[in-house]
């Protein structure tokens, strides 16, 4: 990534509960390319889960504990950024919304929720960085989960870094906009849909003859490379800033590995 010719805001990077537990190579992409970016980047060790698991499911005031641990943690940056379009909109939609009857807390949310910023629409909206530095060799196509495209609007932003990147090759699949089946709990209470809407999701991968699938979100990619595996299909899949960062040489999730050069 170019630096940004806006230095030095004092970042805190959200580090999600599927990135701590499943992926912390995300995490590391993303500080890299927001450091790279003219950031200062911190991790505090106290943060917690957003509380979208609990909002989603009726328990407000279990997310309202867990919210009110995020604000106390991160109010003091200059931005909080996350790799997720789903933790992001929930910081900046839900958490006013949780504390619209609370005269304490709800200038907190909005003071918060008003400097709440997904990774890559940070990096390009906010800090105008590029990915020229960058390279991947392969063949590329891009899911929008449903939270950073209809939350927050995500759609461009990861297409104009992706379509930077040396050697890269995007192409679109048919139906991108379409969720792909997890939908946080969705996939837990309706199971049967949920299948068949990744099985969907994964023929038009697979149409494209790309040897890799990218997106913000990794409940999406989680879900996908699942199924991916499950027939054997031998699709790469990374969250977006782990190819834009260079650190996409290792396994993908699910295993299957970028072959060497």
């Amino acid at each position: 990534m170019t630096e940004s010719p806006t230095r030095g805001p004092r970042v805190g990077l959200f580090a999600t509960c599927l990135m701590n537990v499943f992926r912390p190579n995300v995490g590391f992409s993303a500080v890299k390319l927001l450091e790279d970016a003219g950031c200062t980047v911190e991790v505090p060790a106290n943060q917690t889960c957003c509380g979208q698991p609990g909002y989603n499911s009726g328990d407000y005031d279990a997310a309202r504990a867990l919210a009110r641990q995020v604000i106390e943690t991160f109010e003091h940056y200059d931005y909080i950024v996350g790799p997720s379009g789903s933790c992001m909109a929930t910081i900046r939609h839900d958490y006013p919304v949780l504390f619209q009857d609370d005269p304490v807390w709800l200038p907190r949310a909005q003071a918060l929720s008003e400097k709440a910023w997904e990774l890559l629409s940070f990096l390009t909206d906010v800090l105008g960085a590029t990915a020229s530095d960058s390279h991947y060799d392969g063949t590329v196509t891009y899911h929008d989960s449903c939270s950073g495209l209809r939350g927050l609007g995500i759609k461009g932003q990861p297409r104009t870094l992706l379509g930077e990147v040396d050697g890269l090759r995007l192409k679109e699949m048919e139906d991108s906009e379409v969720c792909c089946g997890f939908g946080g709990t969705f996939c837990v209470k309706y199971p049967e849909i949920s299948e068949k809407m990744v099985e969907d999701k994964v023929k038009n991968i697979l149409a494209t003859g790309a040897d890799t699938v990218v997106g913000g979100d990794l409940g999406c990619l989680m879900n996908i490379a699942g199924r991916l595996k499950r027939i054997n299909a031998p699709v790469k899949v990374f969250h977006t800033a782990e190819v834009l960062a260079g650190l996409a040489d290792g396994p993908g999730l699910a295993g299957a590995a970028k072959e060497s050069d």
